[in-house]
């Protein structure tokens, strides 16, 4: 292959992913390695303890393989095929040693200590040097020999795992499947829950599948998987669903449990040669939180609120459940709480799930999120041209005043044959302004909701409209950037339990009025969403709010917990302790949900798992200064928003989030806003 013709090679252009092949993969990375690897060499010889002698030098050098790289990376979530894996794995652990070879550099490491030294730095350069510096650090600068082979080989092993772990979930979840040919076993089951399932028998090779005759097909796919828990009748079908998705990847050839061992002990090895008691100490140096104990601080506080709502909310849904099914004897099993707690939420609030979906079709609400978009940050979003991975992609440019200031690329609907679950943002490209020039940022979204089936729009659930506005937080926060150094420009080393800021920011405005109006439009009537059914979604936001805190709690508390562990082999012990402190209905005996945490075990949540709520305790704060300035008054939001934009979202990683969050706030944060937003009593 020539190399040339290689768009791996393409570095600093948006990615010609329809030409890409799993064939350009280990042929560029290795070649990447290699221009890396000469050019580091002559760096250690001519280096200064400048940045222009220094920091550009090592940001040029290592940004080619950075890459090509995250390219894969983003194929393998959203393109995954047998060749890219095999491609993907051949050179993984190369990456691996090339990355630890930059961090390893005695002589740099002397540099850059020296650059810090000379004070000559302002604050946005100092960050990006600090930064580099606990790289150093981090990748074992300070071990030499059998300590310094031990901890590379544990850096490996580790990047190998997390790929491993996460292919054996997708295989897992896609290797199960429950094939309906009866009505009644479907009972229950909304129209576009049915013609999801008959889409999804099609896609299995049943050509004459139709939501109304079926057959239909049942998928641990969040899409199938969801509906059916929340709605389908038949209980047994229910239980055989809920025990294949908590027994997910923990059996036969996709075991990840001794993985997740493996996990917790490199992790814990690799911590204590660092001089750390373990990975949560090391993890927790790095965040905003800065130590284990106030985090525990803070899940003190929202389990003292939560705990007792939890609770109260269970005898409600328990005595709930025994009234309508007449049965005063009936005592409801894990697999009965998603389908009873939709049934009491349809009886509070009058309203279901369901009901909802015709007021969203996608095109509209992410007309709609444009137009706020534009009206809180004064940015315009148009469609534009790029090569994309899947028709279904599409690709968007942010435009400033005319300007075109950044892209990205939206992948929203559900693809279970080759695209891992879930929803999330990544980078394509980095904003740098440099010696060479200014290169935009451009960022992936994506998510994971219905498909339109049978020339029919996407009807959007309530909770993927959510969805869609908290990953597209995260891409204005890389989008509006304003930093040039892009080591700390975006979403660039913020810490990480302050990164969903503005992602569970956005969710907020989903509770907005004149928001909600602006993005729903009734699929057949155009009408916008009717106030009466605005003012029970936003009642039932509160809607178990008790039960919804315990769990993300008991997560986070599981995931620290694992962190600390003396002994990996502790792992279930651990976790059904701390479900029994954490939960008013512990897990079954079976439950193997950690095989599918891939959170912690396969993402960049290790020891990190609180920060969904720690940086719901931000966002919520920061949205209070909307309500407090006039959530409804125009001026006000635009001046408030442009003060979001300029600091939350411009300063990105180029200033420590306590800081951001004081310049926009004007204090501290505080945990009150969040726990009134969902009706929990404060408990001093």
């Amino acid at each position: 292959m020539i190399a040339s013709s290689n768009p791996l090679l393409r570095h600093g252009q948006i990615p010609q992913f329809q030409t890409i092949t799993a064939d350009h993969v280990e042929p560029a990375i290795r070649q990447l390695i290699a221009t890396q690897d000469t050019a580091f060499t002559a760096l250690q010889a001519t280096a200064t303890p400048t940045w222009e002698g220094l920091i550009e030098p090592l940001r040029r050098l290592s940004e080619p393989l950075g890459f090509a790289w995250g390219v894969v990376n983003h194929l393998l979530g959203v393109r995954n095929e047998p060749a890219l894996r095999a491609a993907h794995e051949c050179v993984q652990a190369d990456v691996v040693a090339a990355a630890m070879r930059l961090g390893q550099s005695a002589r740099i490491h002397s540099l850059l200590l020296a650059l810090q030294a000379t004070g000559d730095l302002d604050v946005v350069q100092q960050r990006v040097l600090a930064g580099l510096i606990r790289d150093g650090e981090w990748s074992g600068i300070a071990l030499t020999g059998a300590a310094r082979e031990r901890f590379n080989a544990l850096a490996v092993e580790q990047s190998e795992l997390a790929t491993c772990f996460q292919n054996h979930l997708l295989d897992a979840t896609r290797s199960f499947a429950l094939e309906f040919t009866d009505l009644a076993e479907v009972a229950g089951l909304p129209d576009t829950a049915r013609a999801q399932a008959a889409a999804a028998a099609r896609a299995a090779g049943n050509a004459a599948a139709t939501a109304e005759k079926g057959p239909w097909r049942i998928t641990l796919e969040m899409p199938l998987f969801v509906p059916f828990m929340e709605h389908a009748t038949r209980r047994d079908l229910r239980e055989q669903l809920y025990r294949a998705f908590i027994t997910r990847a923990s059996s036969g050839p996709h075991d990840n449990s001794p993985l997740i061992t493996r996990v917790l002990a490199a992790r814990r090895e690799q911590a204590q040669l660092l001089g750390y008691t373990d990975f949560a100490a090391q993890s927790l140096s790095g965040k905003m939180a800065g130590t284990v104990a106030t985090v525990d601080s803070l899940l003190a506080v929202l389990r003292k609120s939560a705990l007792p709502a939890a609770r109260r909310e269970w005898q409600e849904l328990q005595d709930f459940a025994r009234g309508e099914s007449r049965d005063p004897g009936l005592q409801l099993r894990h697999w009965d709480v998603a389908f009873w707690a939709e049934r009491q939420r349809e009886s509070r609030y009058a309203y279901s799930e369901e009901a909802l979906r015709p007021y969203f079709p996608f095109d509209r609400v992410l007309d709609g999120l444009f137009e706020l978009v534009h009206t809180l940050f004064g940015v315009t979003v148009r469609p534009a041209q790029a090569e994309t991975w899947h028709p279904d992609v599409r690709f968007f440019e942010v435009l400033d005043q005319g300007k075109v200031i950044a892209g990205f690329f939206l992948d929203v609907f559900s693809r279970p044959a080759e695209k891992r679950g879930g929803a999330w943002m990544d980078v394509c490209l980095d904003r740098c302004r440099d010696t060479r020039g200014e290169r935009l940022p451009i960022a992936y979204l994506v998510c994971n909701q219905a498909a339109p089936v049978d020339g029919k729009p996407s009807l959007m659930s309530f909770g993927e409209v959510e969805t869609l506005f908290h990953e597209f937080g995260h891409g204005l926060q890389h989008l509006l950037t304003r930093i040039d150094h892009p080591e700390v420009a975006g979403i660039n080393r913020i810490e990480w339990d302050a990164v969903e800021l503005p992602s569970q920011f956005m969710e907020n405005w989903c509770f907005h009025r004149e928001t909600v109006r602006g993005l729903s439009r009734h699929i057949d009537t155009g009408a916008s969403l009717p106030d009466e059914l605005f003012d029970k979604i936003v009642a039932a936001r509160a809607y178990r709010a008790g039960s919804q805190f315990m769990r993300q709690i008991a997560l986070a508390s599981v995931d620290l917990a694992l962190h600390q562990l003396a002994d990996p082999e502790q792992f279930s012990a651990t976790v059904q302790r701390i479900w029994a402190e954490n939960s008013v209905l512990p897990p079954l005996p079976e439950d193997r949900f950690l095989c599918s945490f891939s959170h912690i075990f396969a993402g960049g949540y290790g020891a990190g798992y609180y920060s969904y709520k720690w940086a719901e305790v931000l966002s919520a704060d920061a949205f209070a200064a909307f309500l407090e300035g006039g959530v409804d008054d125009r001026a006000a939001m635009t001046t408030i928003g442009r003060r979001f934009r300029e600091t939350v979202l411009a300063l990105g990683g180029g200033t420590h989030p306590a800081e951001v969050f004081r310049e926009f706030r004007g204090r501290d944060p505080a945990p009150q806003a969040l726990l009134e937003t969902f009706g929990l009593v404060v408990v001093n």
